[in-house]
């Protein structure tokens, strides 16, 4: 395999200016130039990226760390911040914590040792400290951090609202608010908690009766089997709002176990309005996350923290209703 010092040679040139034509340093003509792309062909020469990166001091690569790429919300979310990542400069390299304390430690000095230029948090289940101590530019996915660590994340709370009035609209007499994900460290700091205050805000000078459920972690059947036994336990239940729609459509999914007639029999709205909310039958009500905006955003912070940048530190988008067929 060449080495660059192949190449200087091959060029006739110094090592040093092999360099800067590699990594754009320095005035160099274009004649000289020409002659070491030529000898790098000739050669078959592939500059080592990481030598390259310690040399610019910058690797232009983001780490993520999500806590469940299989979600269907995270998996939407990889996609559309690489992809923007992609636009400006940047390569992702994804890591999926499965909101295990030990993995997630590990990715951390992974990413670390990579030299990436920032990471991306949409998991979190390490102590603050953890993240404080990292001394990189860092985002934070829809969960606090640390007071200095800037958030990304939709209107939850209004969210939570705007499910809950449209509920309460339909006639809907008796609510219930399902969710999940709380099986790991430092649930409470997640932003999407704030859809049940939402919900609780817009029921709190009503009648209607309500409650919460926590769904235990497990997969999908044994999710379906529990709001089976739930619904059964509770058939008068005619309004139900799911903290994602991965969750409304394990809800559906019971009711059809049920012969439970959507939206006649009982009514039901999601969070996230990711793929699966449209393809599910019956089609699902949900709130809509501006998720594209929300990544494009994310990776403007991140290419300015990059740049030395002050940021702004909350950064909360709007949310909105999509009014399928469940409601």
């Amino acid at each position: 395999m060449a080495k660059i010092t192949d190449v200087a040679e091959r060029a006739g040139v110094s090592v040093t200016t092999v360099s800067r034509v590699l990594n754009n340093r320095g005035y160099i003509s274009q004649a000289m130039r020409e002659k070491v792309y030529q000898a790098m062909k000739e050669l078959n020469y592939q500059p080592n990226e990481l030598a390259r990166s310690l040399f610019r001091g910058k690797s232009n690569i983001i780490g993520l760390i999500v806590p469940r790429v299989s979600h269907p919300f995270f998996s939407e979310l990889t996609y559309s911040l690489e992809d923007y990542a992609y636009q400006k400069g940047y390569k992702l390299l994804l890591c999926n914590s499965n909101g295990d304390v030990s993995k997630e430690r590990k990715y951390i000095e992974m990413l670390k040792k990579n030299q990436v230029d920032g990471i991306i948090m949409s998991s979190h289940v390490l102590d603050v400290e953890d993240y404080l101590n990292l001394n990189l530019p860092i985002i934070s996915f829809d969960r606090i951090l640390a007071e200095n660590i800037p958030i990304v994340s939709s209107d939850n709370f209004g969210g939570g609202q705007l499910a809950t009035k449209l509920l309460i609209q339909k006639e809907c007499r008796k609510l219930a608010y399902f969710y999940g994900g709380i099986g790991v460290p430092h649930h409470n700091a997640l932003l999407a908690s704030a859809r049940y205050q939402g919900f609780l805000e817009e029921l709190k000078n009503t009648e209607i009766e309500h409650f919460a459920i926590v769904l235990e972690s497990g997969n999908t059947d044994s999710n379906v089997h529990e709001i089976v036994q739930i619904l059964q336990e509770h058939s008068d239940i005619d309004g139900v709002f799911a903290s994602s729609d991965t969750i409304a459509a394990k809800v559906i999914q019971a009711c059809y176990q049920l012969k439970k007639k959507i939206p006649e029999e009982i009514k039901i709205v999601g969070y996230d309005d990711v793929g699966i909310a449209s393809l599910i039958s019956p089609p699902l009500t949900t709130i809509s996350q501006p998720i594209k905006k929300m990544c494009e955003l994310t990776i403007e912070l991140m290419a300015k923290q990059i740049n030395g940048e002050e940021v702004q530190l909350v950064n909360r988008l709007p949310v909105s209703l999509v009014e399928r067929c469940t409601t």
